[in-house]
């Protein structure tokens, strides 16, 4: 059997506020779209789901989100997630330049959670709190080629 994976799903607060900064940091929006009906309380197992959505894609097409932003039901505001929560951990991208990233975050008003570490003489990196409680992670290669 083959699989592949083909995105990661987030429901978030607000679609626009995490479009807006996800594209701040160089993921392409690939659609958006409203979905409800039949087909969509079956497939997310949901009586009378209605959702905004948007798929963004990774530059160079290795990876997409597709974020939803729940009309029906009512989305459920929860604790965010910690970096040892049981569940959805977080998202990763690599960046070629971590203080650009952080400086696109920041005029989000996304910081990181404690600091920027490196690891070894490999990476950069840190976790930040992105729209909706999202956990994301930023890493620059220290490895020259």
């Amino acid at each position: 059997m083959a699989i592949k994976l083909e995105n990661v799903g987030i429901a978030v607060r607000d679609i626009e506020e995490a479009i807006a900064f996800f594209t701040d940091l160089g993921l392409t929006v690939l659609g958006r779209d409203t979905v409800s009906g039949e087909w969509a309380d079956t497939a997310v197992g949901l009586d009378g789901n209605h959702a905004k959505i948007a798929v963004l894609q990774t530059p160079g097409g290795q990876g997409q989100l597709e974020f939803f932003e729940y009309i029906h039901p009512e989305a459920i505001e929860t604790e965010p997630t910690r970096p040892n929560d049981i569940g959805m951990h977080r998202v990763a991208f690599s960046v070629d330049d971590i203080d650009e990233a952080l400086a696109i975050a920041a005029r989000h008003g996304c910081y990181p959670l404690r600091g920027v570490a490196t690891y070894e003489d490999v990476y950069k990196l840190t976790y930040l709190r992105g729209p909706s409680g999202i956990l994301v992670m930023l890493a620059q290669s220290l490895q020259t080629d």
